[in-house]
C-alpha cells in the first residue's frame, strides 16, 4: 500500500504523538494509519455520525494519560498517582456543565450506548416498560432492539412518525404512554432530521409519571453551538456522544440534575464500567473548551445551513427528502424516484468517493440514505460546495456520470478543503 496524497509534513501531526517511532517500529501499521488519513482526505465524509477532531483533541488522545488507571472519581480513586488526571476530569466536568447548563455531568462513558446503558441502570429495573422511537422509524439499537441489551432486559413499546409528514406523532406518543404507563420515555433518534419538542415529551412523561431520557447523541453538538434546542431543562437525564457534530473524541457523556447525580455516577462506575479512559476524558475537555467559543457557534450554524441547502438541491434533483427538509445536520433521502434502491445507491456513491449510510425509511421495507454535513463543514465547505455535492450525487445515481469521472471530481473537491492542512 502506497499513499501519496497526504503531505509528509502533515502526517506526524495527525497520526499520533510520535509517528516516526511508530514508523520505525511497525511500518506496516504506520502505513495503515496513513492510508486511512488519505481516505479521509480524498473522499467526502457524509456519514452523519462522523466528523474531524482538531489536532488538539488528537494530541490529548495520544498523550501519556493513556497510561493511567483511574477507577473511581476525582478525589476518590482506587489507584494512586491520580493527582493530574483528577484535574483533567474535573475540568471536563466543569466545562460540560457550563456548556450545556446542567447541574451534573458524567464524562466517563465509553460511548453513547454506554451512556444509555448507565441511564437505564440508574432509573429502571429489568422488565420495566420503556417508550421509545421504534427502530423502523429511526430508533437506536439501545431503544429496544432484540439484538441489544435494551430489548432483552426491558419491555419496549415503540412510537412512530406521521405517515404523511414523517414527523413525530406526539398524540400517538401520548396515547401509548397513557395505555402502557412506561417507567421511562426516551426521546431521540439516529435519523430524525427535525428538532424534537422536548417540552411536549416532558408534559407527556409527567402525565404518566415516567422519567424522561433524552438520547441527544446526534444534536448535542448543535445544542453546544446554539443551533438546536437544549434538552437539559426538560429531561431527567440526557445521554450523548462527544463525537459527531460536537467534534470531540469518540465517547459518551451523561447530563442530569443534582438529585440524580449519585445514581448516575454509580451506574457508570462501578455498575457498568471499570477504569475510565483518562486520555479520552482529557480530549473531551479539549472539545468542550472548543465548543464554548464563538467560532464553534458559527460552525454549528453553518452545519445546519449546509444541510438545508443540500436537502433543497437533492430535492431539486428529484430525490425524495423525508419530512421535506431538515433542521439539523442530517437528512434522510429516498433514492427510489431516480430508479435505485438504498443499498445499491450507497454502493455507487462509495465507488465515486461519497461515503454515507443507509437507513430505515419511515414506512415500508425499502432502505433510504442518511447523510450529514458536519465533517464537510469542518473542512470549510459551504453552500456552494453543497450544491456541487448534490449535483454529483444525483449524476452518479442516474448513471449520467461514471464512477471514475465522479471519483476524480470528488478528489479534486476534497483536495481544496483538506481536513488537516499543513501548518
Amino acid at each position: 500500500m502506497s499513499v501519496t496524497h497526504v503531505p509528509e509534513a502533515v502526517r506526524p501531526a495527525v497520526a499520533g504523538a510520535d509517528f516516526e517511532a511508530l514508523r520505525r517500529q511497525d511500518p506496516e501499521l504506520a502505513e495503515i494509519l496513513i492510508g486511512e488519513l488519505d481516505r479521509q482526505s480524498t473522499t467526502l465524509q457524509l456519514i452523519a455520525a462522523e466528523n474531524f477532531t482538531s489536532p488538539a483533541v488528537l494530541a490529548a488522545l495520544g498523550s501519556p494519560l493513556a497510561n493511567k488507571y483511574a477507577e473511581g472519581y476525582p478525589g476518590a480513586r482506587y489507584h494512586g498517582g491520580c493527582e493530574f488526571v483528577d484535574v483533567a476530569e474535573r475540568l471536563a466536568v466543569d466545562r460540560a456543565t457550563a456548556l450545556f447548563g446542567a447541574a451534573h455531568a458524567n464524562v466517563q462513558s465509553h460511548s453513547g450506548s454506554s451512556a444509555v446503558l448507565a441511564a437505564y441502570a440508574a432509573l429502571l429495573r429489568p422488565g420495566d416498560t420503556v417508550l421509545a422511537m421504534g427502530l423502523p422509524f429511526g430508533g437506536h439499537l439501545t431503544h429496544g432492539s432484540p439484538a441489544n441489551f435494551s430489548g432483552r432486559w426491558f419491555d419496549f413499546v415503540g412510537y412512530g412518525v406521521d405517515a404523511e409528514t414523517g414527523l413525530i406523532d406526539y398524540e400517538q406518543v401520548r396515547t401509548l404512554a397513557r395505555s402502557h404507563r412506561p417507567k421511562a420515555i426516551v426521546c431521540g433518534s439516529i435519523s430524525y432530521p427535525r428538532h424534537i419538542d422536548y417540552a411536549a415529551f416532558r408534559e407527556i412523561a409527567d402525565e404518566v409519571g415516567a422519567h424522561l431520557i433524552a438520547d441527544a447523541a446526534h444534536p448535542i453538538g448543535l445544542v453546544a453551538g446554539g443551533a438546536a434546542p437544549n434538552p437539559v431543562p426538560y429531561a431527567d437525564v440526557v445521554c450523548a456522544t462527544t463525537h459527531k457534530v460536537l467534534r470531540g473524541p469518540r465517547g459518551g457523556m451523561i447530563l442530569c440534575g443534582g438529585e440524580l447525580a449519585e445514581r448516575i455516577d454509580r451506574a457508570v462506575f462501578p455498575f457498568t464500567q471499570g477504569g475510565a479512559q483518562m486520555h479520552t476524558i482529557a480530549a473531551k475537555a479539549v472539545a468542550f473548551g472548543e465548543a464554548a467559543t464563538p467560532a464553534f457557534a458559527a460552525y454549528a450554524r453553518q452545519v445546519v445551513a449546509n444541510a438545508r441547502v443540500l436537502a433543497e438541491r437533492l430535492a431539486a434533483e428529484g430525490l425524495a427528502i423525508t419530512t421535506g427538509g431538515t433542521d439539523t445536520h442530517l437528512l434522510t433521502v429516498d433514492p427510489a424516484p431516480l430508479g435505485v434502491e438504498g443499498r445499491t445507491a450507497r454502493g455507487r456513491l462509495a465507488a465515486a468517493g461519497m461515503v454515507l449510510d443507509t437507513c430505515a425509511l419511515p414506512h415500508g421495507d425499502a432502505r433510504g440514505l442518511r447523510l450529514g454535513t458536519a465533517a464537510l463543514t469542518t473542512q470549510g465547505m459551504g453552500e456552494t460546495e453543497m450544491a456541487r455535492v448534490a449535483k454529483l450525487f444525483a449524476g452518479v445515481l442516474r448513471d449520467e456520470t461514471d464512477s471514475k469521472t465522479a471519483r476524480e471530481e470528488v478528489r479534486e473537491l476534497a483536495g481544496g478543503f483538506p481536513p488537516y492542512p499543513g501548518r
